[in-house]
């Protein structure tokens, strides 16, 4: 049974510095121990004690990681990241020499019988992504993630009398008037336009840093070594292409269908980039209140949708465990990570009044949800799944909200429900342009970054062939993906978002017709972790795997009628 520790609120957390020295001399004291272990218990035992130390050097991380994301201007805690950065990599070494005692253990069928094989491909793959050869390199990468977090976290974009930030300038982005609107995208492509330079610069280093920490590692490509370090142990860039052709051939036609109908409801001959966040010309559903209304009603949903997820919620608000109103300085976007030693997740978040507050926070509930599930595990590699199944859990929980959405946002539930799931259909090209745009840099290190963004704008008028961006010469250059954190920070960390939001429209056509069954196979989807691979998680929750083409063709139906058989004039 894991035991974790107590405390009161995450305020309240003790962060010090941990002593690397000390934790390599008490490892290594450890592992050779295991080594020589004369039975399966013993290398149980030790491999409890081994574990006990990376969960202890991985909690005092994730809070350096908490705190440095919600301030980084925060100079004790930059310094820290700093830190953090370097040494990262090393545990990661002493780490993969636990995996290679593992794997060559003389009782690992008796240790896979207590552990589960998954274990055991995670240690496989994870000693091919790393070897001291090649440490100070991703001590490089890890820096170069840090200096652009902490370049968009620094925008300060001028606009209505007002300075704002990526995150709080979103409402003029899904304003009502097309001029205000216009404006306001200018004015934030102006900022990426004017470190246009920089951008390039560390995306540039972190490729070439990237492709030679492949080389040393014996890959022929970083994309090889980009799927191994992403755990896909059950399927291959070929088997990623095929599903993008699914894209193409059954989503992509419904999405230029969606824009164009967008168009119609706003009353525009032709849907500009700056249109695109707009769905309705009587402005976008908003949350009827303000963040803390909106924690209410989401306190209440959680209590009546199960004993399960209202009990987390509480723990959630009780301990503080969530970071959810946007700052200056403050880190863009939103995750969920887990502190280890004390068995909670963290939400990070970043509100700015629109639905993507409830979007982000049902998201980011279902990924802490699905933790708080698993902490029960013994082995840390299982209380997450790899990324892509730890996606469903999030996307699903996003449309399992559905009955409460009224709560949120009152007359407005249909405008919210209309864009949510259409939204998940025109994320789908988008999500496999950025796949596909990865595969192409990788596979091409050597192309310039002018060169990288006409591959770019290419891809995207192949996925999204509706996308007018009417002389922008930043954007029509192939610059917007330089706002996706992930191409720069998580190489190959997006189709996972693809592949799970076939899972979780799945989940959405179930629970139509059989809700308790389709809540059942989520519970225990959550409750599963990391214990199988993906395609094996799949399975479990009764699910069909996108990787078959009668994932799209199951679902596409139920989705389009449900937005066919709401007339626009609804929503007006």
């Amino acid at each position: 049974m894991t035991t974790h520790r107590s405390f009161e609120t995450f305020s309240q957390l003790p962060y010090e510095r941990p002593n690397y020295e000390t934790f390599s001399t008490e490892w290594n004291t450890l592992l050779d121990r295991f080594r020589k272990a004369k039975s399966a218990d013993e290398q149980s035992e030790l491999f409890g004690a081994l574990n006990g130390l990376r969960i202890e050097f991985d909690t005092a991380a994730t809070i350096v990681s908490i705190r440095h994301s919600c301030d980084t201007s925060d100079e004790f805690y930059s310094a820290e990241q700093k830190y953090m950065d370097a040494v990262r990599p090393q545990i990661a070494e002493h780490v993969n020499d636990l995996y290679r005692a593992l794997i060559s253990s003389p009782f690992r069928s008796e240790l896979e019988q207590r552990w589960g094989v998954q274990l055991f491909r995670i240690a496989e793959m994870s000693v091919r992504c790393q070897s001291p050869e090649v440490l100070p390199l991703l001590q490089r990468e890890n820096e170069l993630s840090t200096e652009y977090q902490k370049l968009l976290a620094s925008a300060e974009i001028p606009f209505d009398g007002k300075t704002l930030n990526l995150s709080s300038i979103v409402p003029y982005l899904q304003h009502t008037d097309r001029a205000v609107r216009k404006a306001a995208s200018e004015a934030k492509w102006e900022f990426f336009r004017i470190h246009a330079d920089e951008l390039d610069r560390l995306y540039d280093e972190l490729v070439h840093v990237r492709t030679e920490i492949a080389h040393r590692l014996g890959y022929r490509t970083f994309t090889e070594l980009g799927y191994m370090r992403m755990l896909r142990s059950d399927y291959t860039p070929a088997d990623v292409a095929r599903y993008r052709e699914y894209v193409l051939r059954h989503i992509v036609p419904i999405a230029v269908r969606l824009r164009q109908r967008q168009a119609r409801r706003l009353g525009l001959e032709r849907l500009r980039y700056y249109d695109e966040p707009l769905y309705y010309r009587s402005g976008n559903p908003t949350p009827k209140g303000d963040p803390d209304w909106i924690i209410a009603q989401a306190r209440q949903m959680y209590a009546e949708m199960s004993p399960e997820t209202g009990a987390f919620f509480q723990l959630m608000e009780q301990r503080q465990l969530m970071d959810l109103l946007t700052r200056p300085r403050k880190a863009t976007g939103g995750y969920c990570t887990m502190l280890a030693a004390y068995g909670v997740p963290f939400i990070f978040a970043n509100f700015n009044g629109t639905s993507h507050d409830v979007d982000v926070l049902t998201h980011e509930m279902g990924h802490a949800f699905q933790c708080y599930m698993s902490r029960h595990h013994p082995v840390p590699e299982y209380w997450f799944p790899t990324y892509e199944a730890c996606e469903i859990h999030s996307m699903s929980m996003e449309f399992f909200a559905w009955p409460w959405i009224k709560r949120f946002f009152a007359e407005d539930e249909d405008k919210y429900q209309f864009q949510h799931l259409s939204g998940a259909l025109l994320f789908l090209p988008y999500a496999v342009l950025v796949d596909h745009f990865q595969h192409d840099v990788y596979d091409h290190p050597t192309m310039t970054p002018a060169e990288r963004k006409r591959r770019w704008r290419e891809l995207e008028q192949m996925y999204l062939p509706f996308r007018d961006y009417e002389g922008n010469a930043f954007l029509e250059a192939g610059g917007i993906w330089q706002q996706q954190r992930h191409i720069y920070e998580s190489p190959f960390y997006y189709i996972d978002y693809a592949l799970a939001q076939v899972c979780a429209l799945q989940f959405w056509v179930r629970a139509k017709t059989d809700r308790p069954g389709a809540w059942q196979d989520y519970l225990e989807l959550c409750k599963a972790g990391g214990t199988r691979s993906f395609t094996e998680l799949v399975a479990l929750a009764n699910l069909r795997s996108p990787f078959e083409e009668r994932s799209f063709t199951d679902i596409v139906g139920d989705i389009t009628a449900r937005l066919e058989g709401v007339p626009d004039a609804h929503f007006d």
